[in-house]
């Protein structure tokens, strides 16, 4: 837990060397004990310019410090930066060093910090390094850092209580219902029935062919259906649920629709994976088959799972599935559900609006009575052997400026002068995009970048990106292959949707585009501003800014382990890559 100390702890007093001006903010000293009892270090990471300006010593400034821990008690690492913005340092928020070194002194990783802090450098400086960003409000504030920051809290003690909510959420918990299995036979049958009281015998097409007991490993659950029937950045973003699961199955089966096949397969902890498409889940559902319907019933039959755990979008209803699920006779289900579910589910689960998807398909995994093993860090991974050989030596940059979802594209001509800067700049440009996005990214790419548009499925793509020294992607798939591959990102991030549950997961990010746009929190699939407003405005130079911040250097000849590497071997491995082939 990383805190900022002027207007976060303690009431701001611009340049302070004087301890009796320390003011704590309300309810401070409950909030941080609190957190201290839950077993979390803290930290205090702030920039404190008025070292380099000599407004005050480096021992007032001690002394300011001493009297913080008195008031509000001890932190275990304190982290200053005493440089000027003209210093151009790596330490001074919103660069990321300050989180790093924290981090590191506590002993982990940014990716496991929140960093809480009262405007927008705090947040962009966490972003920047991996951390989970908490922006707290104070008159200071400016509206524009409000509606870019991934989560926001009224005060302090408001942070710390969904802090330690969101820490509690995602441990497992006890399920409500019996997690020994001894066997499809000895499985308990819902206690509804007939008129009479006799539970009517169901259809040959989903009776369970199978009423022999299964040997089932000792202390695990027996087979488990997960869904996430979505595209493949929905997919992806469940993989830390999908993994808890696994520890606790003894097999693991996923549906999915065929938008995220290709991402299922990347997936740890899968065993088998049944696609069937799901209309009401689709951004053009068609009619109902009730034929299709039935084979799908069937197919779910057949699986003979013991239990079911629906992951969902938030706006979406587990409902219909669910309803699918007991006609196969699938005994326990679970899902996130607001609507009344009747007999539908086992588990009702509820998560508050703003929590990032992966977290909240974790809690669901939690509730449901399944946890990440020991070891295994809450973030995205692909499984190991799944990523093809990269289509040149590491460093090189990916454009993708394409979406399925046409409201959250780059705009084609930003996304050229992007491209072109890029390049300008000596970064050595790779851009990516779908058969579809050819004679975009041929536009993009130029005559100094790699087009590999239309030649990656997403197996080929993640091999791309995971050799990237960085992506620039709007809120699509390819953002989140990159956090999957821990691999830093440039957001171009249309506001549709909420930044706090779609942006990049627990991977070094910084966001671009006005997030105060007319689209906000619409979630239209077609913009529904004329001129795109959200992302039209973003200027190439913002690109170079934020690579920088991520520490990604220009260097249009990176040395590499491999030696070094120029645009002309870009071309060469770039043919390598069509000769393999892909579809999207």
């Amino acid at each position: 837990m990383l805190l900022d100390r002027d207007g976060t702890l303690v009431e701001d007093v611009p340049y302070n060397g004087d301890p009796e001006k320390v003011r704590p903010v309300a309810g401070a000293r409950a909030a941080l004990d609190r957190l201290r009892a839950a077993g979390l270090r803290l930290g205090v990471v702030t920039n404190q310019s008025g070292l380099a300006r000599g407004l005050f010593t480096p021992a007032q400034m001690a002394a300011v410090h001493a009297r913080v821990e008195m008031l509000l008690g001890p932190f275990d690492t304190w982290r200053v930066c005493p440089h000027d913005d003209e210093d151009a340092c790596g330490c001074r928020k919103p660069a990321p060093g300050l989180v790093r070194a924290a981090a590191r002194d506590l002993g982990t990783v940014p990716g496991r910090c929140v960093m809480v802090g009262d405007i927008g450098r705090d947040v962009t400086a966490a972003l920047a390094a991996g951390a989970a960003g908490v922006l707290v409000p104070t008159p200071v504030t400016r509206p524009e850092e409000i509606a870019a920051a991934p989560w926001v809290a009224a005060d302090l003690p408001a942070a710390v209580d969904e802090i330690l909510r969101r820490q509690a959420a995602v441990a497992p918990g006890t399920p409500p219902w019996p997690t020994s299995v001894s066997g499809s036979g000895n499985r308990p049958e819902r206690a509804s029935g007939g008129a009479d009281g006799v539970r009517p015998e169901r259809p040959a097409v989903v009776r369970r062919a199978t009423a022999v007991a299964r040997t089932v490993s000792p202390g695990r659950r027996g087979t488990v259906l997960v869904v996430r029937a979505d595209s493949a950045g929905d997919v992806l973003v469940t993989g830390p649920a999908i993994r808890a699961v696994a520890a606790g199955a003894d097999r693991v089966v996923m549906l999915c629709g065929p938008r995220g096949r290709a991402a299922a397969d990347l997936l740890p902890g899968v065993d088998e994976v049944v696609e069937h498409r799901l209309p009401w889940i689709d951004p053009a559902p068609g009619a109902i088959d009730p034929y299709d319907m039935q084979t799908l019933t069937a197919r779910l039959a057949a699986v003979d799972a013991d239990e079911a755990v629906i992951f969902t979008s938030f706006h979406q209803s587990p409902l219909p599935l669910a309803l699918l699920l007991r006609m196969a006779g699938v005994p326990r289900v679970a899902a996130i559900s607001e609507d009344y579910p009747g007999s539908l589910l086992d588990l009702r689960h509820r998560v508050p609006a703003g929590v990032p998807e992966a977290e909240r398909a974790l809690s669901l995994a939690a509730a449901a009575g399944y946890g990440l093993p020991d070891g295994d860090q809450p973030v995205l991974r692909l499984r190991t052997g799944a990523v093809p050989p990269p289509p040149a030596p590491p460093g090189y940059v990916v454009l993708h400026p394409g979406s399925s979802v046409p409201s959250r594209a780059c705009p084609p001509d930003v996304a050229v002068r992007i491209g072109r800067t890029l390049t300008d700049a000596g970064y050595r440009l790779v851009v990516t995009g779908t058969p579809q996005e050819r004679e975009l990214t041929a536009a993009v790419a130029g005559q100094a970048g790699l087009d590999l548009g239309g030649r990656t499925g997403l197996a080929e793509l993640t091999g791309v990106i995971a050799n990237a020294a960085a992506v620039v992607v709007g809120n699509t798939g390819p953002a989140h292959v990159a956090a999957a591959c821990g691999v830093p990102v440039v957001s171009l991030f249309a506001p549709t949707v909420p930044f706090g549950q779609w942006g990049p997961y627990r991977v070094p990010t910084v966001r671009l585009g006005d997030a105060t746009a007319a689209c906000r929190d619409t979630r239209a699939a077609t913009c529904p501003v004329p001129g795109h407003p959200c992302l039209s405005a973003v200027e190439p130079t913002e690109v170079l800014a934020a690579l920088r911040l991520l520490d990604v250097p220009a260097d249009g000849a990176r040395t590499t382990a491999a030696g070094p590497t120029t645009t002309a071997g870009l071309y060469a491995a770039g043919a390598a890559v069509t000769a393999r082939g892909g579809s999207g």
